[in-house]
């Protein structure tokens, strides 16, 4: 492929073919973390105890 190919194709804007595939969060608290994740397929998360450093 010629370099100027190239290099359009790497600058180019995503298309409207792109979607997010997963979102998330992390949230300490004392004493907890919580950690949540979305994706087309669901919801998921997790609370777990703080660990001491």
């Amino acid at each position: 492929m010629p370099e100027s190919i190239a290099r359009a194709i790497e600058s180019a804007p995503p298309t409207s073919a792109r979607r997010l595939i997963a979102a998330g969060l992390i949230r300490r608290r004392p004493g907890s973390t919580l950690a949540l994740r979305a994706t087309p397929a669901g919801v998921t998360g997790t609370i777990r105890k703080a660990v001491t450093r």
